[in-house]
C-alpha cells in the first residue's frame, strides 16, 4: 500500500515537521490541528467553544482533502488545556460533530499560549 500524504490551504500549514494528513490503504490520519485561520494563521478565538469550532473546520477541511468527512471518523483525540473547560468543550464539539459521534479521548495537556484545544482524528475510509 502506498502512503499518500493530504494537504490542503483550507486548513492551516504549521511551522512543524508534520504532514496534515497521511493516507495508507483506507487508514487517514488527520494530525493534530490547533484552532488558527489558514488564510491569516491567526489564533481564531478566545474561549473554548470558539476555539474548538475552528479546530474541528480545521480537521473537517484535511478530511475533505482526502475525500472523507466527519461521518468516517473513527476516533477524535482532544487535547485540552483545563478540566474545567471540558463542559464548554463538549457542547461545542457535538454541535460540530453530530450523531453518531466517533469514539473519543480528552487529555489535558499544556499548549502555547493562547490555545486551548487541539484534535487529532483517524478515520476509516472506503477504496
Amino acid at each position: 500500500m502506498t502512503r499518500t500524504v493530504i494537504t490542503t490551504e483550507h486548513a492551516p500549514s504549521l511551522p512543524a515537521p508534520l504532514s496534515q494528513g497521511i493516507r495508507k490503504g483506507p487508514v487517514l490520519q488527520i494530525s493534530g490541528q490547533l484552532p488558527f485561520a489558514p488564510t491569516t494563521g491567526e489564533v481564531v478565538g478566545t474561549t473554548v467553544a470558539e476555539q474548538t469550532a475552528q479546530v474541528l473546520r480545521n480537521v473537517t477541511a484535511v478530511l475533505k482533502a482526502a475525500g472523507a468527512g466527519l461521518e468516517d471518523v473513527v476516533m477524535l483525540r482532544v487535547y485540552l488545556t483545563d478540566p474545567a473547560h471540558l463542559p464548554e468543550l463538549n457542547e461545542a464539539y457535538a454541535a460540530a460533530v453530530g450523531e453518531p459521534f466517533p469514539a473519543r479521548t480528552t487529555v489535558y495537556m499544556q499548549l502555547p499560549p493562547g490555545l486551548l484545544v487541539e484534535i487529532d482524528a483517524l478515520a476509516v475510509l472506503d477504496y
